[in-house]
């Protein structure tokens, strides 16, 4: 039988046969899929590709991506497709959702917790960088990092200012009367600084510093790691030592390597006498004290540095960018400065909260510029989301278990249907305008800077304390602080965290 079929096998025949069953194996699955889909809820306007595998839409992706133009990626395939919603289908070889409706977002973070989370393939593009740290992981790998992480930053140790104080100091050397810097590249060395000291004990001391081999490290090790997330399951295309991923990974874990030791050097017994009193005592002390597995130390300690240092440089960025383009602003928050502490004493953690302006200011620049504007769950079974499904939007979407959903902070914080009208004299959604906060609340879940549900950001707190800790320092010896980018728009660039795009120049006066 089979020498008869021999004459017949010929590249000539065989390649239409094998293009016949691929199409025919790719109709079965899509109608598989669809059938699945069907028996848990409704599809939601789909995002239509004209080449196999979705390649036109994965050029779209990556030039808006070459262009710092995720964000109106995203705004316009929901004005294209999403039939007036905020929830469209779309992917590259699988379906993902994108959404930024609240109520799927509150499904994904809160109400239906249990049903959503990071999901393995997340874990596994992650874990070169941050292991099986809090970030990456879910189930009792995610609690247990939680439950270890979280006493950490308590109240007592929040209003321990010191080392705010300490790196500050150095901070405003940069920043001398007039002279045009980069507020980013100074920010990001100033809150590394602040991080390593707060977590190891020691300072990496960037900031006198800049060509700090383990800052540069982690700089690169970020943006090599956003890129491999984005490009999903054609990740493996990333070339990973080429790109010095591999060695930036390298100086990390061996800067982190060096503080584990030295922690793991000492006994159980000396490590239950430091408290958070003690001058020496750190974050590393605290996790060693319940832990001494070096591997679970290490994932935990990059993740908590990754965080306590971009959320907090970034958004101090875009504040000064702000409060550079509006001089005013920055009057008001002298005088509250002025009237609350004075222009020479530190300011106290009480002091901190007690100036309302102050936390309007951050309010707005989080709800501008929230510091993951992207991110991502899986279903982690099989699943609804609330809204967005059917011809008009507004019946339950289904979602098989392992569908990506992503969904945008940035797209729903500034979305104008979520606000009062400007009719009203409430200030249009795109305008910097602390003010706002004064009588407003936003409605639930439209404002999650920090997310929400039992995966909120813990060192929110730490956060927003050093965040107005460094304001009030900057601008009780500062007047005002002018920008020098000539017109220039700062864009908006997108690796883990949200970004200029370029350098903010500006000057303290």
């Amino acid at each position: 039988m089979p020498s008869l079929l021999t004459p017949y096998l010929t590249p000539l025949t065989l390649l239409p046969t094998l293009l016949a069953l691929l199409i025919l194996y790719k109709l079965l699955s899509t109608l598989r899929t669809s059938r699945q889909i069907a028996r848990l809820g409704a599809r939601a306007p789909i995002r239509t590709t004209y080449v196999p595998y979705g390649l036109d839409m994965l050029y779209e992706v990556v030039t808006h991506l070459l262009a710092d133009k995720n964000y109106e990626l995203w705004v316009g395939m929901f004005a294209k497709y999403g039939r007036g919603g905020f929830t469209v289908e779309a992917g590259i070889g699988q379906r993902v959702i994108l959404t930024a409706e609240p109520e799927n977002v509150k499904a994904i973070l809160a109400t239906q917790f249990k049903d959503y989370g990071k999901g393995e393939q997340f874990r596994k593009d992650f874990y070169d960088f941050l292991g099986n740290g809090i970030f990456t992981t879910d189930g009792h790998l995610w609690h247990n990092s939680r439950q270890l992480i979280r006493p950490q930053f308590v109240k007592d140790r929040l209003s321990d200012l010191d080392i705010f104080e300490e790196h500050v100091q150095i901070l405003m050397r940069e920043f001398s009367n007039g002279r045009e810097i980069d507020a980013m590249d100074l920010f990001f060395r100033y809150t590394l600084d602040a991080a390593t000291d707060f977590l190891l004990g020691k300072s990496v001391e960037s900031l006198q510093n800049p060509q700090t081999r383990f800052a540069d490290a982690f700089m690169n090790a970020q943006r090599v790691q956003s890129i491999i997330s984005r490009l999903g399951p054609l990740n493996w295309a990333v070339p990973r030592k080429r790109m010095g991923f591999d060695s930036s990974i390298k100086i990390i874990n061996q800067f982190i390597d060096q503080y584990i030791d030295t922690a793991l050097a000492l006994p159980p017994s000396e490590l239950e006498k430091k408290t958070t009193h003690d001058q020496d005592y750190t974050f590393l002390h605290a996790i060693a004290g319940y832990t001494r597995d070096r591997t679970m130390l290490h994932d935990q300690i990059v993740s908590v540095l990754l965080a306590g240092r971009d959320t907090t440089a970034c958004t101090l960025t875009w504040t000064i960018y702000e409060l550079s383009r509006q001089p005013h602003i920055t009057a008001k928050l002298r005088q509250e400065i002025i009237n609350t502490v004075g222009l020479d004493a530190a300011p106290t953690y009480q002091h901190l909260k007690d100036m309302k302006y102050l936390q309007h200011i951050l309010n707005e620049t989080l709800r501008l510029y929230p510091v993951v504007p992207f991110n991502v769950r899986v279903s982690l079974t099989d699943t609804t989301l609330p809204t967005g499904g059917g011809p008009d939007g507004t019946l339950p979407i289904g979602i098989p278990k392992d569908t990506p959903i992503a969904y945008s902070t940035l797209v729903m914080q500034r979305r104008a249907d979520l606000y009062p009208p400007p009719s009203s004299g409430f200030p249009a959604v795109d305008l910097y305008c602390p003010e706002r906060w004064d009588g407003w609340t936003p409605k639930s879940w439209t404002y999650i800077p920090f997310n929400g549900g039992p995966r909120i950001c813990i060192g929110q707190q730490f956060a927003l304390t050093e965040m107005a800790y460094t304001l009030v320092r900057l601008f009780q010896r500062f007047e005002t602080v002018e920008n020098r980018m000539g017109g220039e728009e700062p864009g908006m660039h997108m690796d883990i965290v949200l970004q200029p795009a370029r350098e903010i120049k500006v000057a303290f006066v």
